[in-house]
């Protein structure tokens, strides 16, 4: 609007009161709304173009994230196949199931360390690459053997996608939006682990042979599309200041924000937290004794970091993506068709809640989200439990099985699933960042791979029953480990929230976060 002598002289619609002005002063009034008009639409055109940017973005950096998905719903309907095919026993199928998770936090390690010695951005490409080896080799596998030599180099570019995605997104994106960008690897995720149901369900009418590896064969597609996405998406800004390339870092911000000004107030604080006012580097041992030794503040991140991590995939979420044909058939579905008919219903209803929760995470908050999640979830596994161990076999157990199964995942998806991608990439200092981001992937990717590899195991010593009700017993856990350890972060920049943990009240007082959080989203 335009006042001149505190009248309004017009409005934001370009729209002006003109007839209550003289005459002799109209063209006065209309020049002076006229241009700012054409400030506020030059404004919303740069505001729309960064925000087509930064959605480009980080849609290209999560396109790892479809390979993680698509080898976990895969897996789950390939492994009847491949029993059947190279009579593998119990213990080789969970071998062949969990060693992915296991082995990637070997690249999770390696991808701290290389993201910072070459970026973030071909970091990314190296995980496709690695990845897509490993994925073509498992699809021509003669034997059992060959099998696990592509998993293992599948396994190590997952860890590689599954730490570097979240970084980089992170510290590309502006705050207002970073929750819900962050949490796009999640979405892809789910989407892969449904194009993997569905490929199951598509393919199963192969012969036993060719079925499982043409499921597995089609998961190399993606790599066409992330080889073209590392000639579109820019450095991360952020190492470009660690690395003194701070015009590259002012180009990548002035693309990312939305006025010069707010460019170059992203810049200072970035080469304030980097230390570059002194010229200091950061060098990789110091880093790792920061680490392990760390001060107070630095050791509420990691637990934070990597507790989140950890509950992630210690609730069975895995368990449940890779062997739900198993509790189906528990449940007393019989069938292959069935069963995998089945698994879609369950990919359909984890990939449409994680959308619920993009839509969520930076209007209500990560904590909000984190109690809705890991308290659905409890409930949830306790009534499968209960379910599989009193209502097997019948029509109305198999229905509550479908239905505990379903509600499981899409509690998993609107809160634990992406909250825990987008608070462990966005709360360690920028000379921690990589190097803690992949600690917590390695405890995400142990954890799963644990899980995974147990899973059979342990279901035959204490049933399938007793396995979800141990499940339900460590997401009761997670609900006072969020409750006690996990701040709210929306709104923050990173630099902000790396002073949350400086202070233990703050760490731990989740309704003066929300507040604050509050307060600086209408700075902003």
């Amino acid at each position: 609007m335009g006042f001149v002598d505190g009248e309004e002289i017009g409005n934001s619609n370009g729209n002006s009161n003109l007839s209550e002005f003289q005459l002799g002063t109209k063209n006065k009034y209309k020049r002076m709304d006229s241009e700012v008009t054409e400030e506020d639409v030059s404004s919303q055109n740069r505001s729309y173009d960064t925000k087509k940017f930064v959605f480009a973005c980080a849609i290209f950096a999560s396109l790892n994230s479809v390979l993680l998905g698509y080898d976990v719903g895969v897996m789950s309907g390939a492994i009847l196949f491949i029993q059947e095919d190279l009579k593998i026993s119990e213990v080789q199928e969970e071998v062949l199931v969990g060693i992915l998770s296991i082995i990637s936090l070997l690249g999770s390690l390696a991808g701290g360390k290389t993201s910072d010695a070459i970026g973030r951005k071909w970091t990314i490409g190296i995980a496709a690459i690695v990845f897509q080896t490993g994925a073509a080799i498992m699809a021509l596998a003669p034997s059992f053997g060959v099998l696990i030599i592509g998993r293992l180099l599948a396994g190590i570019g997952i860890g590689f996608g599954v730490m570097i995605a979240p970084v980089y997104i992170a510290e590309i994106s502006p705050a207002v939006a970073r929750g819900s960008l962050t949490s796009f690897p999640e979405i892809f995720v789910n989407l892969g682990i449904l194009l993997g149901y569905i490929s199951n369900y598509a393919f199963s009418g192969l012969p036993v042979h060719l079925s499982w590896r043409v499921m597995l064969g089609v998961g190399i597609l993606p790599s066409v599309f992330i080889g073209f996405a590392l000639f579109v998406i820019p450095e991360s800004p952020r190492w470009l200041v660690t690395q003194n390339r701070v015009e590259e870092a002012r180009v990548v911000l002035s693309k990312t924000n939305d006025s010069e000004r707010e460019a170059e107030e992203r810049l200072k604080e970035i080469l304030q937290a980097a230390g570059m006012a002194n010229a200091e580097k950061y060098e990789t041992k110091a880093v790792w004794r920061e680490i392990l030794k760390p001060s107070p503040s630095v050791r509420r991140m990691l637990i934070t970091g990597c507790g989140i991590q950890c509950f992630q995939q210690m609730t069975g979420i895995d368990a449940t993506v890779y062997y739900s044909p198993t509790i189906f058939k528990e449940a007393g579905i019989q069938g292959k068709n069935q069963l995998l008919a089945a698994t879609v219903a369950v990919g359909f209803t984890k990939t449409l809640f994680i959308l619920v929760a993009i839509s969520l995470i930076d209007k209500v908050g990560r904590k909000p989200l984190l109690y809705v999640s890991t308290i659905g979830m409890t409930t949830c596994l306790f009534g499968l439990s209960l379910t599989l161990a009193f209502l097997g076999n019948v029509k109305v157990g198999i229905m509550l099985a479908i239905l505990a199964v379903c509600g499981n995942v899409a509690f998993f998806s609107v809160g634990i699933g992406p909250v825990c991608w987008v608070v462990s990439s966005e709360i360690f200092p920028l000379r921690l960042r990589a190097q803690a981001s992949a600690l917590g992937a390695v405890g995400s990717r142990v954890s799963s791979g644990v899980v995974a590899m147990s899973f059979l195991s342990v279901s035959r010593a204490i049933t399938v029953a007793g396995t979800f009700f141990v499940f339900s017993l460590i997401s009761a856990l997670s609900v006072a480990f969020v409750h006690n350890c996990v701040p709210e972060t929306k709104g923050k920049s990173l630099e902000q929230i790396e002073m949350l943990f400086q202070s233990e009240i703050e760490w731990q007082g989740g309704e003066v976060e929300l507040a604050d959080a509050e307060r600086l989203v209408q700075q902003e």
